[in-house]
């Protein structure tokens, strides 16, 4: 009885000091939980179980527990009853963390979405593609290397969810983890930077716009940040101070969990270099980017549908929403879902060099831009795009270039191959190996 009575002292000194040491991240765990949770939940479908078995199978975020009201469409989290948070979901705009100042009954604006149905086959309209056979294709060379991005058995370690191989716009292969489909919709975190950086090109070659310009920001008028032009934002090499760290409380994990207005964060920090000077990855400059985006326009209602009428719903990738935060603007850093095909089609659009079928989205001189290395990135990142201009993946072709998100998202574009291959997942790093992936597809291209 003594033995069991110090095991259970030990224990909850052992309890008590972890939570004493963590309770500051208690807020950005709940809130991971809470906005994923309601995210995967009402845009996707997924159960409970599934969310908390997979989506927030992370350490510390595994901490949390989580509840889901269908009837009011929120999900809450909480760790050891500690800090509970909660995510609302609306129609249109997506799942948003909220504090206890949130009016959750004030009206808000939802983008205008239109849907064109097509008799073209997939990748321009509704319709089945056409079966065709290449003869250049190694057809179960191919399908032997996209099995391989697959676990096996009960093995939970390369955690593939969804890959699909398109060649000349055919789709040649395509794979989905069980309890998911060609329907089902993933997010892309960080490859919505890619998304957001797109809407310049846009407007670039619309004539409204000028990249090269200094940011239209009027905090940053009467200090050195002044001039930063949104190209060094577009190539994360403004000078300004952030820190990317998600396991710690850090610029970009009190923007996403603690933050009304997401592009304010990255706007208040100071400037500890000159533009060019410090490539430094940040999400606060993509949300940043996001809230340059919405000065262009003379209302919220215009900003929001610009992001569907000039891009997305352009080129047919209608399962595709992009979240807001608090202060209605879109989160340009993180929070884009579609299905594996429509994140294809963002890939095709780059392919084809800004034409989408005879509509031409934007410039070649725009694809020129973002495939060029920024300044001290080794040639791994252009604008908003990564590359492997030095090699990073060194049995692809140096001309790939990819977006890309947290646990292994990525649409690769291989122009001298004209493909375009997206993988989605729970895994990178060691656990899942990229350059052998890509390579054994290319290798069942003649």
């Amino acid at each position: 009885m003594k033995k069991r009575y110090w095991i259970l002292s030990i224990l909850f000194v052992l309890l008590s000091i972890a939570i004493f040491w963590n309770y500051p991240k208690l807020d950005l765990i709940s809130g991971f939980a809470a906005k994923n949770t309601a995210s995967c939940h009402f845009a996707d479908a997924r159960s409970l179980r599934t969310i908390e078995c997979e989506d927030n199978d992370i350490p510390l975020v595994n901490l949390a527990t989580n509840a889901i009201d269908d009837d009011n469409r929120f999900a809450t989290a909480s760790v050891f009853g500690l800090k509970k948070r909660k995510a609302i979901w609306r129609d249109g705009l997506g799942s948003v963390l909220i504090d206890d100042d949130f009016d959750i009954h004030q009206k808000f604006e939802v983008p205008h979405r239109r849907q064109i149905a097509t008799n073209l086959p997939f990748p321009y309209g509704d319709f089945p593609q056409k079966n065709t056979v290449f003869s250049d294709i190694d057809y179960k060379k191919l399908q032997t290397a996209v099995d391989s991005a697959f676990d096996t058995s009960n093995e939970k370690r390369k955690r593939t969810r969804a890959v699909i191989v398109i060649y000349k716009d055919h789709i040649i292969a395509e794979k989905y983890a069980p309890g998911f489909s060609k329907n089902s919709k993933i997010l892309g975190w960080s490859m919505t930077k890619s998304i957001t950086a797109t809407l310049f090109g846009i407007l670039q070659k619309q004539n409204k716009f000028d990249i090269s310009k200094p940011a239209p920001i009027a905090e940053w008028q009467h200090d050195r940040r002044k001039k930063i032009t949104v190209r060094d934002l577009l190539q994360m090499n403004s000078g300004l101070e952030w820190t990317e760290d998600y396991e710690t409380i850090s610029d970009a994990t009190t923007m996403l969990f603690n933050s009304r207005d997401m592009g304010r964060v990255q706007l208040e920090k100071t400037a500890i270099a000159n533009p060019g000077e410090n490539w430094n990855y940040s999400s606060g400059t993509s949300n940043l980017l996001s809230g340059i985006l919405r000065k262009q326009f003379k209302t919220h209602q215009q900003y929001l549908d610009f992001w569907y009428s000039a891009l997305i719903d352009r080129i047919g990738m209608h399962s595709m929403f992009v979240e807001t935060d608090m202060a209605g603007n879109y989160v340009g850093s993180s929070y884009a879902w579609a299905t594996a095909r429509d994140w294809a089609k963002f890939g095709l659009l780059y392919l084809h060099n800004g034409n989408w079928n005879g509509d031409r989205i934007f410039d070649k001189d725009w694809l020129d831009f973002v495939t060029t290395p920024t300044k001290g990135s080794e040639g791994r990142y252009g604008g908003h795009f990564w590359l492997n201009r030095g090699g990073f993946l060194p049995n692809v072709p140096r001309d790939t270039y990819s977006a890309n998100g947290f646990q292994g998202q990525r649409v690769f574009i291989i122009p001298s191959k004209d493909l375009v291959v997206v993988r989605m997942g729970l895994t990178e790093g060691k656990k899942f190996d990229f350059d052998n992936f890509l390579s054994d597809i290319l290798l069942s291209i003649k």
